[in-house]
């Protein structure tokens, strides 16, 4: 199963750098069921990988002038702060079980890869959804900072409860609420992605208690490597052919991830 799960990251991440984001969610399925690790400890390992993978993809993006920093404060730092916030203080306070009546109980692993589940079919929906014109140009509608804030927020406090980077819940909020066309979007939304990640992490107190960095840095040098090569692949491959075929993976992965959660509740197996 190991071997199935760094394949998985190189194709996560190779997803990531043809696409633009997205390939990220993949991370914490890889940790739960291709590695064993619990849902709790994989979201904060999936939160120090996605922001290190990103970082790099990031980094390409500002090369090339795509990231717009009056979003990345706007947006990033409300959302910096409820990632912050939410695996210091919210995460360490949910009760296991969450609930339990008798001999029945919900756990707070099932709960939190519902929840994840339930992301991914979110972002399935965005990536399955009618592609952007071709300009990407912006609307000539002012940017609405207020709303910016609060998605960021939201989106930070959503991302950091499952590991997820957010990247489809990101980008449409930055091109809805700042006006940002599309590339650019893109690339703001691997900077945010990158501080929400890695400041997520390090507020997480799971990664103090013996994280197992071995498998941390080998799955985000994996992912890494397929970033990079994704990049260049993805100025050869159109992405109106990239996303749907991605958007029926995540469909067909938060799915099954569902299906199995929910079984395993209604039958007493948590």
């Amino acid at each position: 199963m190991e071997i199935l799960g760094y394949l998985c990251a190189a194709l996560m991440g190779l997803a990531l750098g043809m696409i633009g984001g997205g390939g990220s969610i993949l991370t914490v399925p890889i940790l739960v069921y291709l590695f064993g690790v619990d849902p709790v400890h994989a979201a904060a390992y999936s939160l120090f990988i996605v922001g290190l993978t990103a970082l790099v993809g990031g980094l390409g993006h500002l090369r090339m002038g795509q990231v717009d920093q009056r979003s990345v404060f706007a947006f990033g730092l409300p959302s910096i702060f409820g990632v912050a916030f939410t695996r210091r203080f919210i995460v360490p306070a949910l009760p296991d079980p969450l609930l339990q009546v008798g001999a029945w109980r919900i756990g707070l692993d099932p709960v939190l890869l519902l929840l994840f589940a339930v992301l991914m079919l979110l972002a399935a929906r965005q990536m399955l959804r009618a592609a952007e014109p071709a300009d990407g140009a912006p609307s000539d509608v002012p940017a609405n900072g207020g709303g910016l804030a609060l998605r960021g927020l939201l989106t930070g406090v959503a991302t950091s409860l499952v590991g997820a980077g957010g990247g489809f819940l990101i980008v449409p909020a930055l091109m809805a609420f700042a006006r940002l066309p599309m590339k650019k979007a893109v690339g703001t939304s691997l900077t945010i992605i990158a501080l929400n990640g890695l400041i997520g992490a390090a507020s997480d107190p799971h990664m103090a208690q013996h994280p197992d960095w071995t498998l941390i840095l080998v799955v985000a040098g994996i992912a890494i490597a397929g970033i990079l090569v994704g990049s260049v692949l993805g100025h050869r491959v159109p992405n109106e052919r990239l996303k749907p075929a991605f958007g029926w993976t995540l469909l067909i992965v938060g799915t099954s991830i569902l299906l199995r959660e929910l079984w395993g509740l209604t039958h007493g197996a948590t």
